[in-house]
């Protein structure tokens, strides 16, 4: 009975079936999202200086005047994933929607000074994907 599984499987090699070659996947926005998360509790993590950086390098080009001073301040920010959706309608402060795709997600958000938490809360969060790239409209904590 192994000679016929044999044959099949040397058939089946032999057709080209089962050799097809392995395409990388597509990062979809929900994986870009998250992965802006995740660099930006990472920036937070070397301290305020390399989290403003990242504030500033993921400061949405329509938008590069509105600034976030943190100061002596970092945040941690974690997103429920399986809530993101879209969300075309929002403006920030009542201006002109910015570029790309608006999205929402449910965060929770924790405020350090020195490493210690001196504050949380749990809230939506926007982001805009454009250009395959993310940009944040994080809250600014004040001191």
């Amino acid at each position: 009975m192994r000679k016929p599984v044999v044959c099949l499987v040397l058939a089946l090699l032999a057709t080209g079936c089962g050799t097809t070659p392995l395409q990388p996947r597509q990062e979809t926005g929900t994986d870009l999202i998250s992965r802006y998360f995740d660099n930006f509790n990472r920036a937070g993590d070397q301290g305020p200086e390399e989290q403003q950086r990242f504030l500033e390098d993921a400061r949405h080009p329509d938008f590069t005047g509105q600034e976030c001073e943190l100061g002596d301040l970092t945040m941690d920010i974690y997103p429920a994933m399986s809530t993101v959706r879209p969300d075309p309608d929002w403006s920030p402060d009542g201006e002109d929607p910015p570029r790309g795709e608006v999205f929402v997600v449910a965060v929770s958000l924790t405020v350090r000074r020195a490493g210690a938490a001196i504050g949380e809360q749990i809230g939506s969060q926007r982001v805009v994907l454009l250009d395959r790239r993310v940009y944040g409209f994080a809250p600014c904590p004040k001191s």
